[in-house]
């Protein structure tokens, strides 16, 4: 190992805007087949589980593998991050989920569905960490709000456009539900090219040892866990001996990786980063992020096609004003934080704001005037684009550059995990209270308690089979149940908002990941940093 500094001509110097807008393409591109990934077949399921024979509970895991598989990775793909070249181990994710992609697309049977959306999965788990690490390190923190404002646009896009774009391939007859898997393909396949012709940053070698043993630990727990959220209230109760197994083994496992984690020289996620208090409120707060955010928006789709009886392609249009708030307030708020340096201010705005977009979303119906419906989804749109993508800003500025992957993956960890306990607590709670307002509608009788089984099982009832009142009694129920879940997910928004306000605001840095990796390295003397010369040169590649 090479204990010199790293000579003077290899340190990174800044790049230019065109040179990390042309880098930003492939991360976007990447990006945007990640989350992509998780949300286009949604209005799908349906018909894919039919169309291949498979049961109630095949459903549940079609979904579940992808989300446990990109939750339990993305630490990972952090860690690998600060060890190995984040080019190659970004190209590799999207190497993943094109396998997974292609598999799902061709799949016959639904044991090769689920296999698939586990390779999906570990792919988008990469790209989910790797793309925000990637960002750290070719832009100043200074300049890094208007490119993150970008990034959460994206974000948001992929996440509310998915269930759209899915709605409408299965609604095209020339075209059907597997395209809702190939449509990612040449996506990540263009990502790939992108990245190869414009992405360009030095090698980092020094001795390095992954903790395996931590590693599987870690992942264990977490499924452990996950799957007890998933499953819970729906495959077996909430208090149960399954319960008991899944929850004792998770907590087991994880306390025993807490010990590995704080042994070994080159732990997966570095304990050491929680002293950090920057570290430690943002990881707060993007936990109670992803179950608000997550938790709630998740179910609008289904409130649009069960309680207002819409399609599955006017459901997705009908969340344009939740995309359409998000993705203006985190471009102007990245713009104005890069041009002022003030960042505080929007996730304290942002805070504020989705907490009270969420508290109007718990006043809705099944009578609500859609117009009223997106001022409110508009709000809580406002809010989540000024808070999300800040808590990652925040955190990067204040961890040396050694750290910044690890520091990235451990919130966007967290976020996903909470929007896993989010979805799956909230949907038990949709799912109890659906069944008790039909119960009492219908008064006891026996297609109560049908309707009630149905639901306890995340069935989604056919609204074009039901006789008028029936329909009628349904979409009260669901309107009623999905105002309940915004209420419930409020207290959470609000905890988020009390983790940013005593987040303390530090001067945003104005030298990249890359910069203060050379200056680190060369201050303590324990790396070097290698590459094909001066950087960042796009005419050479580490």
């Amino acid at each position: 190992m090479n204990t010199s500094a790293a000579p003077a001509e290899a340190s990174p110097s800044a790049m230019s805007n065109r040179q990390i807008l042309q880098a930003m393409s492939g991360l976007m591109a990447g990006m945007f087949v990640a989350i992509l990934a998780g949300t286009v077949v949604s209005n799908a399921l349906p018909r894919i589980i039919a169309d291949l024979g498979a049961s109630q509970s095949s459903y549940t895991w079609v979904v579940t593998a992808e989300l446990l598989a990109m939750t339990a990775t993305v630490p990972l793909w952090g860690k690998l991050s600060d060890l190995y070249n984040q080019k190659l181990l970004l190209q590799l994710s999207l190497g993943l989920f094109v396998v997974g992609s292609l598999l799902a697309g061709f799949s016959h049977d639904v044991g090769l569905l689920i296999f698939s959306r586990v390779a999906q999965g570990v792919g988008a788990g990469g790209l989910t960490a790797l793309a925000q690490v990637v960002m750290a390190a070719i832009i100043p923190p200074r300049r890094l709000g208007k490119y993150a404002g970008i990034f959460g646009a994206v974000f948001a896009v992929g996440t509310v456009a998915g269930p759209l774009i899915g709605g409408v391939l299965v609604d095209t007859s020339w075209l059907g539900w597997r395209w809702c898997f190939f449509i990612g393909v040449p996506f990540a396949l263009l990502a790939i090219a992108l990245l190869q012709r414009t992405l360009h940053l030095p090698t980092v070698r020094r001795e390095a040892k992954i903790d395996y043993l931590g590693a599987f630990l870690i992942v264990a727990g977490v499924c452990a866990l996950l799957i007890w959220v998933t499953l819970a209230g729906n495959r077996f109760d909430w208090a149960s001996w399954q319960t008991a197994v899944l929850t004792g083994g998770g907590v087991a496992l994880l306390v025993a990786a807490v010990f590995v984690e704080a042994k070994v020289a080159e732990p997966v996620i570095p304990l050491g980063i929680f002293r950090n208090r920057t570290v430690t409120l943002t990881t707060v707060a993007s936990l109670f992020v992803g179950v608000a955010m997550f938790g709630g928006t998740v179910f609008l789709s289904q409130y649009f096609q069960v309680a207002l009886g819409k399609s599955p392609t006017v459901a997705g249009l009908m969340s344009l004003p939740m995309i359409l708030g998000l993705l203006l307030s985190s471009t102007v708020a990245g713009q104005v934080i890069s041009a002022t340096g003030r960042w505080k201010v929007y996730l304290v705005a942002g805070g504020v704001t989705m907490t009270v977009g969420l508290a109007l979303l718990s006043t809705i119906s099944a009578d609500t005037h859609f117009a009223l419906l997106s001022l409110y989804m508009a709000v809580m749109g406002i809010g989540v684009g000024m808070l999300m993508q800040n808590l990652v800003l925040a955190a990067q500025n204040d961890v040396p550059a050694a750290e910044l992957g690890a520091a990235t993956s451990v919130l966007s960890f967290f976020r996903s995990m909470g929007g896993t306990i989010g979805t799956s607590v909230l949907g038990a709670i949709l799912a109890n209270r659906v069944a008790s307002e039909m119960t009492k509608s219908l008064a006891g009788a026996g297609a109560a308690a049908a309707g009630g089984d149905q639901a306890g099982h995340g069935g989604v009832p056919d609204m074009t089979t039901l006789p008028a009142p029936m329909r009628d009694i349904v979409e009260h129920a669901y309107g009623v149940a999905t105002a309940e879940l915004f209420l419930v997910a409020t207290p959470f928004a609000a905890l988020a908002l009390i983790a940013v306000l005593f987040v303390k605001e530090k001067p945003l840095k104005t030298t990249s990941g890359m910069e203060r990796l050379s200056e680190e390295s060369a201050e303590s003397g324990k790396a070097a940093v290698t590459g094909g010369g001066p950087l960042p040169r796009v005419d050479a590649d580490a």
